[in-house]
């Protein structure tokens, strides 16, 4: 494959340029004033812009630059990080540009000046399917939204840094190869400094762009959310609690962030390092609301303990043919809506009944190129659903790798304690993992028979006691000799999937919520570690990830 490197053209005045700096770690990108001469890269055009030039312009980057315009009068050809070789003739990166503006910001309001990034190609810009199929102008252009990031300008700045750029095209695929989508308050665990220094700011936030309002396109409505760096501490405070509580902290905090959520990559102090009295409203919060998080999709597996591994007729792991069991279209609907209502705290939690109007996890409406936030790649339905039976179990054993196992307690004190349920999606096989509370209603595992499988759909039904008793014996998964290191995050290790049921709907797809989480065992960590409770015929195992290589387990 061709690859080239980054060329960066900076005007001085109206002809210098500055010479080239080292590539991005995506080679096929190239920067260069938006107005500069390139491979379908037209100039921003503004409002006036001449009749033929604008029917040449590609509808969708127009509406956006018109917003761009708006906010920007006076920077009409901004920088700008474009793909040499676009997404749609086979490149690497699916944002064809990312345009950088400088922001003078507000000094009386505690708003520094900053560079703020914009991307083109997450929507459709083109209305002729090459990337995004068109599903009309009242739902969502292409995944409904772009990226925006606010960089706070350091003193003696001219030029805008490009790493944001790498950053947002990082973000973009794993959006087009998982299909799964961000909303507000959706948080990116990172685990290593963004720009690639010794920054603490190594997560990130989600949140809309304070500036940037909604735009109607010829092929639907497309909206800007805003990427916030973060902290460690508070990045485990939104998966905790919630992502837009700690947003909000962070507005009030001017260093970090401030009302338009300016990302400082110098900034050496957490929020309660700032404040220690904000982590008082945190735990507060927890205490009181619990966690928000209600899935994940990551390694793990489950065994039916009370038959024989080779008796295949009821089995977890099932072959027609050569092929595992998989989880049929309407358990995934079923997951995936579980986990759309996840959130209703003011209401009884109830995980929706299967929908006979759905076939293969699709709504009618649905467009088939996008896949819902927790439809895997395979989760068409191989075993008709009418000949799936709802099974007791008399005893399970779950599997987990280390990065899923230490979210367990998670799950445990800040969802089911709280009356909720919470669904691990297996990422390396089509098979689910559903902790439900007795307060849960909708659930087939019930307190006669906690144990109940749909196919390979399992649900586990937890009372309060056995909850806290599990509580203090995997007490040691997050203890501080034994926790999790940081590492540079992979985009395809962990995801955490979460839904809000306030959110908008999105033509053809479900309001889907996506984390990241990616963390690195210490060596130190020996696996495999068996946690068990003969009294209720259970037991959880903590495993490599090798394990999970196998699509049997």
């Amino acid at each position: 494959m061709l690859r080239l490197t980054l060329i960066r053209r900076l005007a001085i005045g109206t002809t210098g340029i500055v010479p080239p700096v080292p590539a991005l770690r995506t080679p096929m990108a190239e920067l260069r004033p938006s107005g500069a001469p390139g491979p379908t890269a037209p100039p921003a055009p503004g409002p006036t812009a001449p009749p033929a030039f604008a029917s040449l312009f590609p509808p969708g980057l127009h509406a956006i630059y018109g917003e761009c315009r708006r906010l920007y009068p006076d920077q009409p050809n901004p920088l700008q990080v474009t793909a040499i070789v676009k997404y749609w003739l086979g490149g690497p990166d699916p944002l064809d540009y990312v345009s950088m503006y400088r922001n003078v910001g507000s000094p009386s309001a505690n708003i520094p000046e900053h560079w703020h990034y914009i991307s083109f190609g997450l929507s459709d810009l083109y209305g002729d399917n090459r990337v995004h199929e068109f599903t009309g102008t009242d739902g969502p252009s292409g995944f409904g939204f772009e990226l925006t990031f606010r960089l706070k300008r350091e003193t003696g700045e001219s030029a805008p840094p490009t790493w944001p750029a790498e950053l947002m095209q990082g973000l973009a695929r794993y959006v087009f190869q998982s299909e799964n989508t961000f909303c507000s308050g959706d948080h990116v665990s990172w685990h290593s400094p963004l720009d690639n220094s010794e920054s603490r700011i190594q997560h990130m936030l989600l949140t809309e762009d304070p500036q940037m309002q909604p735009v109607q396109t010829p092929f639907g409505v497309v909206t800007f959310l805003q990427i916030v760096g973060v902290c460690t501490e508070e990045l485990h405070s939104a998966q905790q609690w919630n992502g837009q509580g700690i947003l909000e902290l962070l507005r009030t905090v001017p260093v970090a962030g401030g009302p338009w959520l300016i990302t400082d990559m110098r900034r050496g102090e957490t929020i309660f390092e700032i404040d220690p009295h904000l982590q008082e409203r945190v735990d507060k919060g927890i205490e009181t609301d619990g966690s928000n998080l209600s899935g994940v999709s990551a390694k793990c597996a489950w065994d039916d303990l009370s038959r024989p591994p080779e008796d295949d007729e009821d089995s977890r792991s099932i072959c027609i043919g050569t092929q595992p069991r998989r989880l049929s279209g309407k358990d995934t609907e079923q997951i995936r809506e579980t986990l759309r209502r996840g959130l209703e705290i003011n209401s009884k939690p109830v995980l929706p009944p299967i929908n006979p109007q759905r076939q293969n996890g699709l709504a009618h409406d649905r467009v088939p190129s996008r896949k819902d936030s927790l439809e895997s790649d395979s989760s068409t339905a191989i075993i008709p659903h009418e000949l799936i039976r709802t099974r007791q179990l008399e005893s399970v054993h779950l599997k987990f790798n280390q990065e899923s196992g230490a979210l367990i307690p998670l799950c445990l004190r800040g969802r089911l304690l709280h009356g909720r349920h919470f669904t691990y999606k297996s990422i390396t096989g089509d098979m689910a993992i559903t902790f439900v509370s007795t307060g849960v209603e909708g659930a087939f595992a019930t307190e006669e028979h906690p144990y109940a499988a749909h196919g390979p759909w399992l649900q586990i039904l937890l009372t309060e006691e056995f909850v806290e008793k599990m509580l203090e014996d995997l007490e040691d998964l997050t203890s501080p000799e034994e926790r999790l290191s940081p590492h540079p995050a992979s985009l395809a290790t962990l995801v955490l999937a979460e839904t809000v049921p306030q959110q908008r709907e999105r033509r053809g797809r479900q309001p889907g919520r996506v984390r990241l989480v990616c963390l690195q065992p210490q060596p130190e960590f020996k696996l495999p570690k068996e946690y068990s409770w003969p009294e209720k015929k259970l037991k959880v195992s903590i495993l490599p990830d090798v394990v999970f290589d196998s699509p049997l387990h």
